[in-house]
């Protein structure tokens, strides 16, 4: 018996996760499509109406049946799904379910009433020439558009000082996703407190303490699954990533109550039909879990991880969602390592790139590690490290790196190799080509 091909759209369909996808199971059945690329989604301030009204385009001069439309990136990419999908009747969360979850202010209001695990925030109105600190939360917060993504424009505030420079930074960038936000708003009836706020203001958060952990899961047909919990572990003192780790090594116990959480926040959005995940602090000395953000779709940076653990990538259930399948996958399915991770290789200083690890190079790694792969090299030879797009405010990426290993012990030593043999060079002043650094 001839099985049918469903022809599945992808927005924002990179190389990389094509290639993932199509060694899913569903997708073995699937033929996938770009709907828009990266450059045009993410290249500064987009233009919400003519990409959704691009991308309609596309699928109505599509000579074929549009059987799924899906994304995994973060902003816009998780908002221009579930519209897509909703003028074409295929399965999909609501919007109005996602903006609930991506308004950081309106998220944070919702959890308030089904849940404690929360820090304390308050709204800053950035139009506001006099602003001054709130009194809740104290120092130190986090200031945070209503509205973000990759932590752009998100900053730790520890005094006055602090405060009133990151106020100014927002200020001066806020427009890039602010403004095409405030297009997905007008699509959405909002409640009289999110609609005055819009998408152009500032939340302050309390600073949480811990271990970061996170979990994904899925919603279909009203029942809330969480699959997975994973680690995220930061760099020493410092907020940015060195690596998320599957699975996540928190007592079961802190694993259980994060998965608790999560049903009763995801059940609050009614969101439906869709992947998520959500990300938490857990203090270990105070035994306190605070929920620091919620995603509205499964992350496409873990999908090998789930692959080297489970045997399937991440990517399945999405596509089993899209296609109005059930999503749920064989419990006994096992991948060939314990434990992996993605590790962040990182730069904390400006710098232009004046050599980087080649194709040979990186191939060479791959082929003497068994489990590994370089999946990016960020910087290209000559850019400015400052001048690359997405960075968080504290760092630059040098390169992203999957690693499957039998044990955490393993799993540290393969890393320190990659470290070593994927040789970076830079200048540290832009115009003095003899101060150089080398980073191993």
């Amino acid at each position: 018996m001839q099985l049918t091909v469903k022809n599945v759209f992808v927005v924002g369909l990179d190389e990389r996760n094509l290639e993932i996808l199509r060694r899913t199971p569903t997708g073995r059945q699937c033929r996938f499509h770009q709907l828009l690329d990266l450059d045009e989604l993410q290249a500064g301030e987009v233009d919400i109406n003519a990409l959704i009204a691009k991308a309609e385009r596309i699928l109505d001069d599509f000579d074929g049946s549009v059987d799924a439309i899906v994304g995994f990136w973060d902003f816009p990419v998780t908002l221009l799904v579930p519209i897509l999908c909703s003028s074409r009747g295929l399965p999909s969360a609501s919007l109005e379910s996602f903006v609930k979850c991506e308004h950081k202010y309106w998220s944070r209001l919702l959890q308030s009433e089904v849940i404690d695990e929360h820090p304390p925030f308050a709204l800053v109105d950035l139009n506001d020439e006099n602003v001054k600190p709130p009194e809740s939360p104290g120092y130190p917060m986090w200031l945070k558009p209503v509205k973000s993504a990759s932590s752009l424009l998100a900053f730790r505030v520890d005094d006055d000082e602090g405060f009133y420079d990151a106020v100014a930074k927002m200020r001066e960038g806020i427009d890039m996703i602010g403004r095409p936000f405030e297009q997905i708003l007008e699509r959405v009836d909002l409640p009289p407190e999110i609609a005055s706020v819009g998408g152009r203001t500032c939340l302050a958060e309390g600073a949480m303490h811990g271990v970061q952990a996170a979990v994904e899961g899925y919603v279909y047909k009203g029942e809330v699954v969480v699959y997975g919990s994973l680690d995220s572990v930061d760099y020493p003192a410092s907020p940015v990533f060195l690596r998320h780790q599957y699975p996540s090594e928190l007592p079961d116990e802190v694993v259980q109550q994060m998965r608790d959480v999560a049903v009763k926040v995801i059940r609050k959005s009614g969101m439906d039909n869709s992947t998520f995940s959500i990300e938490f602090f857990y203090d270990p000395v105070e035994e306190g879990l605070n929920l620091l953000e919620v995603n509205t779709r499964h992350s496409q940076s873990h999908a090998k991880l789930f692959e080297l653990v489970d045997g399937v990538p991440n990517h399945e259930r999405m596509l089993r969602l899209a296609l109005g399948q059930d999503p749920r996958l064989p419990d006994d399915m096992k991948g060939e390592f314990n434990v992996a991770a993605e590790w962040y290789y990182r730069r904390f200083d400006d710098g232009v790139a004046v050599r980087v690890p080649t194709p040979e190079e990186v191939a060479e790694v791959e082929e003497s590690l068994h489990g590994v792969s370089v999946d990016e090299i960020v910087p290209q030879q000559g850019e400015r490290l400052s001048d690359m797009a997405f960075q968080d405010s504290y760092s630059f990426e040098l390169a992203k790196i999957t690693i499957g290993a039998e044990d955490d012990t393993e799993l540290r030593a393969k890393y320190e190799r990659c470290v070593e043999d994927l040789k970076f060079e830079f200048i540290d002043d832009g115009d003095d080509s003899s101060d150089r650094t080398v980073q191993h």
